[in-house]
């Protein structure tokens, strides 16, 4: 089973704004094909960092108030929190590698 969350618009609070580690939240769409690339990729790296950054997705389509707040316009977007604070974000497929420098920024 992967760590990876899933964020909702009820729980995003408690378990990203409140979270007392930092957070990477993956806003995707079911009908996006870069975004279903990237999903191993995310799941991977959630079981790497579990612990430490925790790691998770959010339906940009349920979640339209969430996405709008925070600015996607496009997606896959990979929003970094760190004390409840939006401090990163990185825009559409991209490496492992390219996650992992930002994850490794947070700690």
């Amino acid at each position: 089973m992967s760590a990876e969350k899933i964020f909702t618009t009820e729980n995003f609070e408690e378990e990203v704004l409140k979270s007392d580690i930092p957070v990477m939240v993956d806003f995707f769409a079911n009908w996006c094909g870069p975004c279903k690339m990237m999903m191993p990729t995310v799941e991977a790296l959630a079981d790497e960092y579990e612990g430490r950054v925790k790691i998770g997705k959010i339906d940009s389509d349920e979640a339209g108030d969430l996405a709008q707040k925070y600015g996607v316009m496009s997606i896959p977007n990979f929003i970094f929190f760190k004390n409840g604070e939006k401090v990163d974000n990185v825009v559409g497929a991209v490496s492992e590698d390219v996650l992992a420098e930002h994850l490794d920024n947070l700690l």
